[in-house]
């Protein structure tokens, strides 16, 4: 793993050295740089594969092409066989030289050949011409920034603002979606001159002109099949893809939360090492403890035999929330980033790499809210007067301060009850609606904002797929937003900051497009979350894991706010603070605030969003 950066025209030495340096922490075991007439590459590597003769940039036998790659190959191998037998020659062991002669063979086609995560950039030294390219589902992040006929990029935000050219202007419309989501989506960033480039893209630059292609499209061809028949492809496609995730010359391990996900890849694991797999596991205090999982992974860890560490904590979140909030470069407002960045601070003391179950919920369909869109089609059947009475009454039900949050759930599901099926869903997973923002944000902001729609990115993607079946379209958005933009960016971001090599196995492009030929009614049979995956894993994983509720990788938010940071929040979201950004109405804020406080309201999301904004300005700002 490592992190890349680059400037494609007039560029200062100086200044791509600061851009390198800025991303120490993705690369803290070697630098290396690629020099020439308006071009310049930096890299900082964390070694995995090829220890001794792997260090970067990376070219090919007469050093006309040129490479800095973040990530992983898993194919590699295979590739290189393919390669060699075609007559290139190799001078090292690592997956990225595989990339270079993949290029020289099929130039930008050579993508659709890569299996793994990964975010690259290739100078063609002959063509004077850069191509950028990120994996299919957006496991590694890549920026950039068109300014002045220049091309900037780099695997972190703060890397392209080392050059004086890339200003700090805000972005409000991503502003906007940041406290819709508590993410913002791609492209969009939250500074004006940067963009992320879209998972499964390319950006090739030549000449001063920038062209941007989509190289993957995820389909759903449903397939017909029995039951016993998908279960068996599921499996063996499953332990081939964590066999491949396990490639690695330094020491490995996997972060076990004792849900389902973690835990079928640490069995699967388990059958492929010799020795004990190294597990790591993280839980809060008593008084916490409905939200600790720490009783499963025990199980788990026991079956597989695993050399486990388990880590109770009580973090000091006033002192770590501004380092945090630093790793991330804009605002991001998912509270599981705390527990992330704390497991992997563990784990990075035992092994360099970590496999996780990221992407498990989206696959086989693990979240509440996917039963949510299959009961639609029944709740939609009622006279639409009816469920207008209802949506006006859900303000009614209280909501619940722990974890699962069933009545907020049930309160968020009568309330958009009158939508049509895709904007009902967008609003199950926003934050600020409409009515709050009409309040909240200062006439100057709104003025900024005029003619704007939050839902837009959401809504492209939606409009994307041409499926006639709702679960696939809902699938589709979240693999396109909040996998990405959310839950990857978080997991590398967090692991990055610790040096350590985050994996995902369920993020694989060839599961993924497995699974999209499998109907959801298939994979949530009898309304149960889940459903075939659970009859999948039945021989590998023991009764109480695979009959657990879902609960999620979360922190005590709630209670925090109201103790431990309580003082912290009415100092950080002052009415002085909040007049000084000009975004919001200072009473608005207000009474957020103290009618969560006296327990009128639940908002613990909105307050943590608002927070997390003015932490991050006292930093970038």
């Amino acid at each position: 793993m490592c992190g890349i950066c680059g400037i494609v025209g007039k560029f200062d030495e100086d200044a791509l050295k600061n851009m390198t340096k800025s991303i120490i922490h993705r690369g803290p075991d070697s630098e290396g740089f690629y020099l020439d007439a308006d071009i310049g590459l930096g890299i900082r590597r964390l070694k995995v594969i090829d220890l001794n003769t792997g260090d970067q940039p990376i070219h090919n036998e007469d050093k006309t092409i040129w490479i800095v790659f973040n990530g992983e190959i898993y194919n590699f191998k295979e590739l290189r066989d393919s390669l060699v037998k075609k007559g290139h020659i190799f001078y090292t062991q690592t997956d990225t030289e595989v990339v270079v002669h993949l290029y020289e063979e099929y130039r930008d086609e050579c993508v659709k050949y890569l299996r793994g995560m990964f975010a690259f950039a290739i100078w063609d030294k002959n063509d004077k011409r850069l191509l950028l390219a990120r994996d299919r589902v957006g496991i590694k992040p890549l920026y950039y920034s068109f300014i002045n006929n220049r091309l900037i990029f780099g695997s972190e935000i703060k890397s392209l603002l080392q050059d004086n050219n890339v200003s700090h202007r805000l972005n409000f419309t991503a502003l906007d979606k940041y406290l819709t989501f508590l993410y913002i989506p791609a492209p969009l960033t939250i500074f004006e001159d940067i963009f992320k480039l879209l998972p499964g893209h390319i950006l090739s630059f030549r000449n001063a002109k920038l062209e941007i292609k989509k190289y993957w499209q995820l389909e759903f061809r449903l397939k017909e099949n029995s039951e016993d028949n998908y279960i068996e492809e599921i499996k063996e496609n499953l332990k081939e893809i964590v066999k491949l995730h396990m490639i690695s010359d330094v020491p490995l391990g996997a972060l076990l939360s004792g849900g389902l996900d973690s835990s079928t890849i640490v069995g699967l694991m388990s059958q492929v090492l010799n020795n004990p797999v190294e597990t790591f596991s993280i839980g809060f205090e008593d008084r916490f403890s409905s939200y600790n999982e720490l009783q499963y992974s025990d199980i788990i860890a026991k079956l597989f035999q695993t050399k486990h560490h388990q880590f109770i904590v009580k973090p000091d979140i006033i002192k770590i929330l501004p380092t945090i909030v630093s790793y991330f470069d804009e605002p991001f407002a998912d509270s599981s980033a705390i527990l992330n960045y704390l497991i992997c601070q563990e784990a990075r003391k035992f092994v360099t790499v970590a496999l996780s179950g990221i992407g498990g919920d989206e696959v086989f369909g693990g979240y509440p809210r996917y039963l949510g869109v299959l009961t639609a089609r029944y709740y939609n059947s009622l006279p639409l007067i009816f469920r207008g009475a209802l949506s006006g009454i859900a303000n009614l039900i209280p909501e619940s301060r722990k974890s699962g949050n069933i009545t907020g759930r049930i309160k968020r599901y009568l309330k958009t009850g009158v939508f049509p099926l895709e904007e009902r869903y967008i609003h199950w997973i926003s934050y600020f609606n409409s009515e709050m923002k009409n309040e909240l944000y200062s006439n100057n902001f709104k003025e900024l904002l005029k003619d704007e729609n939050s839902f837009a990115i959401h809504q492209k993607h939606l409009q994307e797929i041409a499926s006639l079946e709702p679960m696939n379209k809902i699938s589709y958005l979240d693999i396109h937003t909040y996998l990405p933009d959310d839950l990857l960016i978080m997991a590398d971001r967090m692991s990055m900051a610790n040096s350590l090599e985050l994996r995902v196995p369920f993020c694989d492009h060839k599961l993924i497009e497995l699974l999209s030929s499998i109907s959801f009614n298939e994979k949530l049979k009898g309304f149960k979350l889940k459903s075939l995956f659970r009859k999948t894993i039945k021989d590998l994983l023991p009764s109480e894991i695979l009959n657990k509720r879902k609960q999620g990788f979360m922190v005590p938010l709630a209670d925090w706010l109201r103790e431990d940071l309580r003082e912290f929040v009415f100092e950080v979201l002052s009415e002085d603070n909040i007049k000084k950004r000009k975004f919001f109405n200072p009473k608005a804020v207000n009474s957020l605030i103290k009618n969560h406080f006296n327990g009128t309201q639940v908002n613990t999301h909105q307050i943590w969003a608002l927070f997390i904004l003015e932490l991050w300005c006292r930093k970038f700002l």
